[in-house]
């Protein structure tokens, strides 16, 4: 995996991964304290998945300490980023990377993802694509979410261990990718669900 990154978005990378690093002590967002763990597990395993992240509003369900949603804030800054998660801690975590790390494109929420319902001059807002990690299953993802998906959403699900099923006979596997990261030995997969 090739990424290539100005010294800027580098330097705030870096920065993301110290306050990650710094409020884990008090907020637990995260099992991993190292923070060269903290790189290969939570950082490099958020920006390998990017290549496939198209469009320009891009949904992060559960976003905990802002993984993947942050690390493609910052090196997508074109695009527009929602991370929402219903935890309080988390997401005032989260409301301080966005100002410390000065991302306008991303907005946070605190609320379960089933009673988000965002609208835009009277009209129903749905995202481009649709992010999650280590959130839940994917047929939970998939419902959860169900109402901020417009019929050319991508449902970007990242896994450990390949799991291919899908209970509902309204989505499709687009797409499955065997995911490496530099540094971490493990086992990543991405599936890319649509609607059908």
């Amino acid at each position: 995996m090739g990424l290539h990154y100005s010294v800027p978005v580098q330097q705030k990378l870096v920065h993301y991964i110290q306050l990650i690093a710094r409020w884990n002590k008090t907020f637990n967002l995260t099992a991993i304290r190292d923070v060269e763990e903290m790189v290969s597990k939570h950082l490099l395993d958020s920006l390998v998945v990017q290549p496939y992240v198209e469009g320009k509003t891009v949904l992060d369900v559960g976003s905990g300490a802002g993984l993947p949603g942050i690390p493609f804030a910052i090196t997508s800054p074109e695009k527009r980023f929602v991370l929402i998660d219903s935890n309080g801690k988390k997401t005032r975590f989260l409301m301080q990377a966005k100002i410390d790390l000065k991302l306008d494109n991303v907005e946070v929420i605190h609320q379960r993802v089933e009673d988000y319902q965002p609208v835009a001059d009277g009209h129903r807002i749905y995202f481009d694509v649709i992010t999650a990690r280590a959130y839940a299953t994917t047929d939970e993802i998939l419902s959860s979410t169900a109402h901020l998906q417009g019929d050319d959403t991508s449902i970007l699900v990242m896994q450990g261990k390949l799991d291919e099923r899908i209970e509902s006979d309204r989505y499709q596997i687009v797409g499955s990718y065997v995911l490496e990261v530099y540094g971490l030995g493990a086992e990543r997969h991405l599936l890319e669900i649509k609607k059908i």
